[in-house]
């Protein structure tokens, strides 16, 4: 892992033995291009699951089960979306980019289609479970993309565009949820997901170029059979000198060619790894708290409030707008931030304080959330008008997702060469977490009420800031012992 940062460093410095090669061929209009695609593609992920929560009172009534029993299905969707990152994330990091997300597509595709047809409650539990495998996927290869191509100086400012693409369902797909449950019927949106799919399939089929530099260095290595895209050709053809004779003497393509095999476990042995192991904890109590909101909205607004599916649907929009706004300010906020600081630091790069650089804003961001939570759960208990909740909401989506965003560039600082696998660790630890929470909400608030739920919750919320503390003093220590005590290629 050291030698992979050391690499990526190299890779943003001139060589002065000879003619400098850069990290990525692709120019920055490029490296948009192909940054937009991979996040229409992870679109899918929260879509499919944002999509799917102004239908829940009616998809109740259709399969004639209780709310609770439906909102398993949300539990049983997150379950996967935290294990399936695990393989194909690992996959993705020895196998290409390109190669996965077509896998993961056509298995998407297949699951929308027969959760239109669904007829029976345990078909609805499988069918979400195997759509859950298709698209949750897809935020974790597009991380590894975004690594593959971007230096840390830079990334944190396309980490921000990525996460703002992805995160835009959170707005528009409960209102899409809404609007087709309430004419065209619930299944409906599956059919639109289905097609949505198609057409993102071809995209990336013809446009994506394979960027995994396992396999294509920094993009000038032609990549072979299915692994080969339009796009990338093209880019070939103007680069010539940058092909593979001046690619082998670069030393952050050193490893190029290699065999590898595909770790499985490899996301879990980043998690239990203890340069990041508390971190990551943290970004799952927040998630889940966040999670946990989303999930009981529409249940809570229309027994509450009596809201329609089209208004419940509506009332997700600020949620959205505020996950958006947050990524894309925070994004910049961290390139900029980490170009001060590496310019004031001079010693040595191995000590680099990347936690404190990375994570200092932490503060802001969960006393934001903190007390969003509070004040959502108590204008709930005591029927404030629904503008207070939905104005929570924004808060709440805000904060979470510069949490997200920070942690997720922090994970491809501290694994360049396995940005897959490392968004796919992050995924497991708060996808399953955030499982538990969204399966335990709503008895909770039947049990002790929403406020005191939200303060539960908040109070755990609190306590894990010590999380972030402790990683900020210790994180540079830790790596170090590592790189003494356990040597990686």
């Amino acid at each position: 892992m050291e030698k992979e940062r050391k690499d990526e460093e190299k890779g943003e410095q001139t060589i002065s033995a000879i003619p400098a090669i850069p990290y990525s061929i692709f120019t920055s209009k490029q490296k948009a291009l192909i940054i937009t695609i991979v996040s229409i593609a992870a679109t899918f992920s929260a879509f499919a699951s944002n999509i799917y929560f102004p239908a829940i009172p009616a998809i109740a009534i259709d399969l004639s089960v209780i709310p609770e029993l439906i909102n398993l299905t949300v539990t049983s969707y997150m379950i996967l979306q935290g294990l399936a990152p695990s393989i194909w994330g690992a996959l993705a990091d020895v196998h290409g980019r390109r190669l996965t997300y077509i896998i993961t597509f056509i298995i998407f595709i297949g699951a929308c289609v027969g959760l239109a047809e669904t007829k029976h409650y345990y078909q609805l539990v499988i069918l979400r479970c195997l759509q859950s495998t298709g698209s949750a996927s897809t935020i974790a290869i597009g991380a590894g993309v975004v690594g593959d191509i971007t230096t840390r100086a830079e990334r944190g400012g396309y980490m921000g565009i990525y996460q703002a693409g992805l995160l835009a369902p959170l707005s528009l797909g409960p209102i899409l949820g809404g609007i087709f449950s309430q004419t065209l019927g619930w299944r409906s949106i599956f059919w639109f997901l289905t097609i949505y799919a198609g057409i993102v399939l071809v995209l990336l089929s013809v446009f994506l170029p394979e960027t995994l530099r396992a396999k294509v260095g920094n993009g000038s290595i032609p990549a072979k059979g299915i692994s080969n895209s339009l796009l990338a050709y093209i880019q070939r053809r103007r680069h010539p000198q940058t092909e593979e004779p001046a690619l082998q003497r670069s030393v952050s393509t050193s490893s190029i060619g290699k065999q590898l095999s595909v770790d499985v476990l490899g996301p879990l042995k980043i998690i239990f790894s203890i340069e990041v192991s508390f971190i990551i904890l943290f970004l799952a109590i927040y998630y889940t708290v966040w999670q946990m909101t989303v999930a009981v909205m529409s249940t809570l607004f229309s027994t509450t409030y009596g809201l329609s599916e089209i208004h419940i649907g509506l009332t997700y929009i600020a949620n959205g707008v505020a996950c958006v706004t947050g990524t894309l300010t925070t994004g910049k906020f961290l390139d900029y931030d980490y170009e001060r600081s590496k310019k004031s630091y001079d010693g040595p790069a191995e000590d680099f304080p990347l936690d404190r650089v990375r994570l200092r804003t932490m503060w802001l961001w969960a006393g934001m959330q903190i007390a969003a939570s509070l004040i959502f759960g108590w204008t709930m208990e005591h029927h404030v008008h629904v503008a207070v909740p939905i104005i929570c909401t924004f808060f709440l989506g805000w904060s979470a997702t510069s949490i997200i965003s920070i942690i997720s560039t922090f994970m491809v600082d501290i694994y360049p060469k396995k940005g897959a696998s490392a968004t796919a660790a992050v995924n497991l630890a708060r996808c399953l977490m955030g499982a538990g929470g969204t399966a335990s909400v709503l008895p909770t608030v039947n049990k002790i009420g929403v406020g005191w739920t939200f303060t539960l919750w908040s109070g755990i919320m609190l306590v894990a800031l010590g999380l972030i503390a402790l990683q900020m003093a210790k994180g540079v220590e830790w790596r170090r012992r590592e790189r003494i005590n356990m040597p990686r290629s």
